[in-house]
């Protein structure tokens, strides 16, 4: 697998599971024979979820209660309900993938992540309960103009939503797919309407409760596993010798290394699998890279608006507390999945399956489970499927309810309504924009088949941590902030962090995709004629087996190389007319970042506002002492 293949994988914030177009185009993991086992775990998983829609329906009666659950929300199960709101199929699905595939450096989006809580914890979570109503916009809004930063509040939160469920819808629709070859329109059009139910009926009563039932499962799912997994290959230090040990590995690192691989005794490349080198290669781009996933951490408005769930600020500590435990013990299990998959299943199954890596956890489910005619093997697989797909619901129904609360709360009610509307009329009118926005989402998931869309979670990251954080950052804890800064640092930090993402090599460059693809299909007809006459003369019915499954894999390069000859035809530059990268990093965190901060700084020091300076005691106060928080939308 190239390099070029493996860096879109990433999706930029190890939302992996959306990169792959030959992903797409499987017919199906799970044989024809089991699927109604898939079938029924899956329809387990979203009877209890609707379940649970049904009785948060008849609580829904505020806008409060739709935006915000009435704020009854405890911190502990706050803190699931963020683990479930957070922990994305990318988190699961990629992460494992990219361990699978790349050894260390893929542990090193899990890392990443974690950190960001701890930013999360300390400087955005309390202020933000203690001034902020039901969304972002609220809190930029309070010592602001508010129409002007409400619009431009919106505006962003509509932005990084928008591209982050794109990929999520994309990555819905591939997953089922993927397992049981359902069409591809048919699982995303799935995807939207569970999304629509939750949200539209429940609002975020119902969308808490089914992230918390969606994190439950899935840390029972991966502590089983992982439990499986140290059943068989030891407990940390064991586990990592054999690991280090294992001939599928080194052959990993032999096939990922090339020449320099020369010279190297078997137990020198499996510690090479454990050391950082083999995926990132730049540390400029690792740290610009860590940079976005913890700033845009603290600026993703599904995540922000969680925090106004809880009753108080001690709460919203509390929540957090136990979101990082969750989310940090998760993450480090991930670290054996991924081993785990790279020594049971082997990395030419685990490419095989998808070109991404990104089914690495569900087959390793099978293979723990007795293999793919095993009926435990499949149940096994079908259920950490389910939970995957669960997952990608529970996300997108936050960022729709996120979108929803941008356009009806800040700009139907806050700009046009001028604040003043009816609960009956806010409660509608988000339910209104849940379902526009959950149309497009559909929309859009199906007008994206087949498409790389690893570069719109490197969009949504780079957007969150350039424009929302500084912004946020800056209004709460420096004096000087005004309306002129919020406004020049959301133009500056989004506008920035697009283009700079889409003159990076995460978009697609036709040129590029044609040589890589040409070489692919070179070197894997080499292979599969060098596969052939071993095979003529191979008498042990094993190696014939390992030889035509080689073959399958190579004729599945092939087939993957050609699709994507196809898909850029006709076309020699990417969206912004581009042949190749201008930059060299895959996120510009490191740039855009740097701008969004002094675009606030410049458009305060430039700008006058007399109420922002007014209001700085009040909103001192009230940040860390919590008075008066109930009244913050009267501002």
């Amino acid at each position: 697998m190239k390099k070029t293949q493996g860096g879109a994988l990433a999706l930029a914030a190890a939302a992996a599971l959306f990169a792959s177009p030959a992903l797409a185009q499987s017919a199906g993991v799970v044989a024809p024979e089991f699927r109604w086992l898939t079938f029924l775990v899956f329809a387990a998983i979203i009877g209890l979820t609707m379940f649970v829609t049904y009785r948060a329906a008849s609580k829904v009666k505020s806008a409060s209660d739709f935006y915000t659950a009435g704020g009854g929300i405890s911190g502990v199960q706050n803190g699931w309900a963020i683990a479930g709101d957070y922990l994305s199929a990318a988190s699961f699905l990629g992460i494992a993938g990219l361990i699978s595939i790349y050894g260390y450096d893929g542990f090193m989006y899990s890392v990443g992540w974690l950190v960001a809580y701890i930013t999360v914890l300390l400087v955005i979570a309390e202020p933000c309960r203690n001034i902020g109503k039901y969304t972002l916009a609220d809190i930029l809004a309070y010592r602001n103009n508010p129409k002007a930063t409400r619009i431009v509040g919106a505006i962003s939160v509509i932005v990084v939503s928008t591209f982050y469920l794109t990929a999520q819808m994309v990555g819905g629709g591939v997953l089922v797919k993927t397992l049981i070859g359902i069409d591809y329109k048919i699982s995303v059009v799935t995807v939207g309407m569970l999304m629509l139910a939750y949200v539209i009926f429940g609002g975020m009563v119902a969308t808490t409760y089914v992230q918390i039932i969606k994190a439950i499962l899935l840390v029972i799912a991966s502590i089983v596993l992982v439990l499986l997994v140290w059943s068989q290959y030891g407990f940390f230090g064991g586990f990592l010798e054999n690991a280090v040990n294992d001939p599928k590995i080194q052959a990993r690192v032999v096939q990922l290394l090339g020449d320099k691989s020369a010279g190297m005794t078997a137990t020198e490349l499996g510690q090479r699998f454990l050391e950082p080198g083999l995926y990132f290669t730049s540390p400029l781009d690792q740290i610009s890279l860590g940079l976005a996933l913890v700033f845009g951490t603290a600026g993703l408005p599904h995540i922000l608006m969680r925090f106004f769930t809880v009753p108080s600020a001690k709460e919203a500590r509390v929540s957090v507390i136990w979101a990082m435990a969750i989310i940090g013990g998760f993450y480090v299990l991930t670290l054996f999945l991924g081993l785990g998959a790279a020594m049971k299943v082997g990395a030419p199954n685990i490419l095989l399956a998808d070109r991404g890596g990104n089914m690495a956890a569900p087959i390793l489910a099978q293979y723990l489970g007795g293999g793919a005619d095993s009926m435990l093997g499949n149940f096994m697989l079908a259920f950490v499927a389910a939970v995957a797909f669960a997952t990608i619901v529970a996300v997108v129904a936050g960022l729709v309810l996120a979108s929803a609360s941008a356009i009806a709360h800040d700009l139907y009610v806050g700009v046009i309504r001028g604040g003043s509307a009816t609960a009956e009329e806010q409660v509608k009118a988000a339910r209104i924009a849940s379902l526009v926005v959950g149309a497009m989402a559909i929309v859009i998931g199906i007008a994206a088949e087949g498409q790389n869309v690893a570069h719109l979670v490197a969009l949504a990251f780079a957007v969150a941590a350039s424009a929302n954080f500084p912004c946020i950052l800056l209004t709460l804890f420096w004096k000087r902030c005004n309306t002129g800064g919020i406004v020049l640092g959301m133009i500056v930090g989004t506008l920035s962090a697009i283009l700079l993402v889409l003159a990076s090599p995460n978009t697609e460059y036709p040129n590029t995709v044609r040589n890589n693809a040409n070489t692919a299909i070179a070197t894997q007809t080499a292979r599969i004629e060098t596969l052939n006459a071993e095979l003529a003369t191979a008498a042990d019915a094993a190696r014939q087996a390992e030889i035509r499954t080689a073959i399958s894999s190579s004729e599945a390069a092939i087939a993957s190389a050609r699709a994507n000859i196809a898909r850029v035809e006709g076309r020699t530059t990417n969206l912004l007319g581009l042949s190749e990268p201008l930059i060299g990093l895959r996120n510009p965190g490191i740039i855009s970042i740097p701008l969004g901060f002094l675009a606030v700084i410049l458009g305060s020091l430039l700008w006058r506002d007399p109420r922002s300076e007014a209001l700085w005691d009040e909103v001192y106060v009230r940040q860390n002492t919590g008075l008066g928080a109930a009244a913050a939308s009267k501002h």
